[in-house]
């Protein structure tokens, strides 16, 4: 397995899957999304691991256009709505999460400033080199929050257009770094080290607010985009029919309950909740950002080399 979640919330699950089949042992290695989707290609003549577990859908269709996943449509397909999985099996949906800013309140209170609510705001000069989140090539929250930005501030919905390009400059100027995980940035803000992380409202919970850092939680008011955390099965893995249990079990209300721990939004309805999970109706989306995922999962190779031309990272 080709696990995209951190190291602590991945064996949070393999851990309860161990106890519902003790006779299926998982060897899994922890990747950022793109670290993922580079290691399937690269092993596209020998596959070495059988399914690709969590990041955002735009990764898992880039794979499947790519010809390196099988199809297989689980128990999820009974309540999965058509834009939370592929129509031929490819991928499946199982947690969604929006797009945030995690803000350090001990820098807001010093400089007498109010946390970000708009994408403008990222460009203040009070948040200069005050600024982290992960390459666009790496972390699949940091394509979220590209393809977010270009729906967000562009006239045009799908790509660069002058307005978002100008933007995406200015504010990989602002960065103080990258970082290859997209959630790396919320202990970076929590710590001080920057003043900002722009991560997955979930990471900013558990890893941010959760664990007692001084940080805020906000959204921009243009509207956010959001991942459809997505599982696969890679084409040719060693054990297919095991990856099979394991994404039946993932699909299951009990799975997706233990999301509480890491502030998730499951995509089963049965699934228990957790505590202030902050939810589609809570956030201002982006309209019509769902039905254009595709797209951008499509053309994410071309996406991240316009990213990489226009910023030099």
């Amino acid at each position: 397995m080709y696990s995209a979640f951190d190291v602590d919330e991945t064996r949070i699950y393999l851990d309860a899957f161990a106890k519902a089949y003790p006779d299926i042992e998982v060897k899994w290695t922890r990747m950022s999304s793109g670290e993922v989707l580079a290691r399937i290609r690269a092993e596209a003549a020998n596959p070495q691991a059988s399914i690709w577990f969590a990041g955002p859908s735009t990764g898992h269709i880039a794979a499947a256009q790519d010809g390196l996943l099988e199809p297989y449509k689980s128990i999820a397909w009974q309540y999965l709505p058509a834009d939370f999985k592929d129509p031929d099996g490819y991928w499946a949906g199982f947690y969604t999460g929006f797009i945030g800013f995690a803000t350090n309140t001990n820098f807001l209170a010093k400089n007498n400033l109010d946390p970000p609510t708009s994408w403008y705001d990222l460009l203040k000069p009070e948040f200069y080199h005050e600024i982290s989140g992960a390459y666009a090539y790496t972390s699949g929250t940091a394509y979220t929050t590209l393809i977010s930005i270009l729906q967000a501030i562009g006239p045009e919905k799908l790509g660069f257009d002058p307005e978002s390009t100008a933007y995406v400059k200015e504010l990989a100027n602002h960065y103080h770094h990258f970082n290859k995980s997209g959630s790396a940035c919320v202990t970076e803000a929590g710590l001080g080290e920057v003043a900002i992380g722009i991560a997955f409202s979930h990471d900013v919970l558990a890893k941010g607010i959760k664990k007692g850092y001084p940080v805020t939680l906000s959204f921009p008011k243009e509207g956010t985009g959001y991942e459809i955390g997505a599982v696969s099965l890679i084409k040719g893995g060693p054990e297919t029919e095991l990856a099979k249990v394991f994404i039946d079990w993932l699909m299951t209300s009990d799975a997706q309950s233990l999301f509480q721990a890491w502030n998730r939004v499951p995509l089963n309805p049965e699934a228990e909740l957790a505590e202030g999970l902050v939810t589609a109706s809570q956030v201002a989306l982006i309209p019509g950002f769902g039905a254009r995922i595709t797209w951008y999962g499509e053309h994410k190779q071309d996406i991240v080399d316009q990213w990489r031309d226009i910023t030099g990272e």
